[in-house]
Formats: C-alpha cells, sequence, structure tokens
C-alpha cells in the first residue's frame, strides 16, 4: 500500500509537472494556459494523447516532434521529473495529510517562479498573489500559528526592501514580494534560514560563473530560485539543516 500511494504521488507530480510547463512558458507572454490547446511551438501542430504524456513521451520521441521533427525542449521532462521528485520527498516528509497537499501546491508554484525568472527575469504578480492566497488558508488549516506568519511575511519582505533601498534597486520588487508570500508560509524561522540559504547559494552560484567565464562580477543573476530552492529546503527539512547548523556550530554536541 505505501508503494502505491508513493507511486501514484509521483505519478500526480509527472501530470502536474506537465502543466507547470504551460505555465512557465505562456504567463510570461500574458497567454492563457487553459486555451489553446497544446501544441508544437515549432509548427503548431495541435498534440495528441502520445505525444504529452510527461517524460515517456520526451523519451520515446527521442526528444522531437512527430510531425516537424524540431528539438523538443529538455525542460519539458525535466520540470515533470523534478515536481514529481519533489511530491514524493514532499510525501515522505508530511504523510499523506493536508500538510501534504499544501506544500504541493507551493513547491509547484515555486518551480514555476524558478524557471521564470531564469528566462526573463521576473516574477509574476499572480504567482506571487496565488501563493500568497494559498498560504493564507494553509495557516488557517493547517499551521495555526497566525502570529509567527506574520512575523515572517513582515520580516522576510522587510528585510529585502531594506537591501533594496541601500542597494538602490539591485534587489527586484519581485524577490520582495516572493519573501514577503514566504513568509506566511514559513513564519519567522523558516523565512530567516531560507535568507541565508537563498544567499549561500546564489553566492556559490556566482562565483562559479565567474570562474567558468560565463560571466563577470556584474553580470545580472536571477535571484528568485535561490530563493525558492531556499525555501523548499525550509519547508522539508527545516528542522534537519537546523540541528546540523547547531552541531557544526559548536551549541550542540
Amino acid at each position: 500500500m505505501v508503494v502505491f500511494t508513493y507511486a501514484v504521488t509521483g505519478l500526480l507530480g509527472l501530470l502536474v509537472g506537465s502543466f507547470l510547463n504551460v505555465c512557465i512558458f505562456r504567463i510570461p507572454n500574458g497567454e492563457s494556459v487553459a486555451f489553446p490547446p497544446s501544441h508544437c511551438t515549432s509548427c503548431g501542430h495541435r498534440l495528441g494523447f502520445w505525444d504529452l504524456f510527461p517524460v515517456f513521451s520526451f523519451l520515446f520521441l527521442k526528444g522531437k516532434c512527430r510531425y516537424c521533427g524540431d528539438r523538443i525542449s529538455i525542460q519539458y521532462p525535466l520540470v515533470e521529473a523534478l515536481n514529481s521528485v519533489l511530491y514524493v520527498l514532499l510525501l515522505s516528509r508530511f504523510g499523506m495529510t493536508l500538510a501534504f497537499l499544501f506544500s504541493a501546491v507551493l513547491i509547484s508554484a515555486l518551480i514555476i517562479l524558478t524557471f521564470i525568472d531564469i528566462y526573463h527575469m521576473i516574477l509574476p504578480d499572480k504567482i506571487v498573489i496565488f501563493g500568497l492566497v494559498i498560504g493564507v488558508l494553509y495557516v488557517l488549516l493547517v499551521k495555526k500559528e497566525y502570529i509567527d506568519s506574520l512575523w515572517g511575511a513582515l520580516a522576510g519582505g522587510g528585510f529585502f526592501l531594506l537591501i533594496a533601498l541601500i542597494t538602490r534597486g539591485n534587489m527586484g520588487g519581485g524577490d520582495i514580494k516572493l519573501m514577503a508570500m514566504l513568509g506566511i508560509w514559513l513564519g519567522l524561522g523558516g523565512i530567516a534560514m531560507t535568507t541565508v540559504l537563498a544567499f549561500v547559494t546564489g553566492s556559490v552560484a556566482s562565483l562559479a560563473i565567474v570562474a567558468a567565464k560565463k560571466g563577470g562580477r556584474k553580470t545580472m543573476v536571477p535571484f528568485g530560485p535561490f530563493i525558492c530552492l531556499g525555501a523548499a529546503a525550509s519547508l522539508m527539512y527545516y528542522t534537519p539543516i537546523l540541528s546540523f547548523y547547531l552541531r557544526v556550530a559548536g551549541f550542540r554536541q
């Protein structure tokens, strides 16, 4: 029964991941995510069932459109597989609970924001607002730590707003709103961990880009993906990460 539950969850993650790809490609262009139906972005041919089965269609078609032969972006199976794996990890963390269902929605929203920010360096308000609304419901129905969530939103958004003011706009407004939204979900401790992880991973990535000679010190790197990465880690593994840090810092034996 346990194996079946994980298998169904993984399959659900794949199917939702397919929809996430639609959102990633269409939302930045102001297009509807419901109409027109899925079609090849090169030849415009409407895709059938066997063209749309997550991951497996990409492998079966060898990464090419069956109608025009043009290459299919590797993003499609990557997003589908990523969403599936994260759903399974969430299930192992929360079990089949309401917390799992809410967290799955947040994780999928973070994937959308990550890829859109990578491609377009924007964090669409409609996704952030959606996350905020679902986050408020999560606090009311599951978390029920209202003050902690309020402080998390104020601390997350306020700290990044302060950075934006000090650096004269080097921190984007989308990042500020994203952190405020995540503060509702994660609370004060979670948003603090998200901030630290975002800056650490962002710094490592920037140094890697410079070392690989793919850019310079002034190369613009979207920060949203690192916020999303930190938030996902905090959501799923806040206690283990905190315990590890306290041991390394010498506060625990």
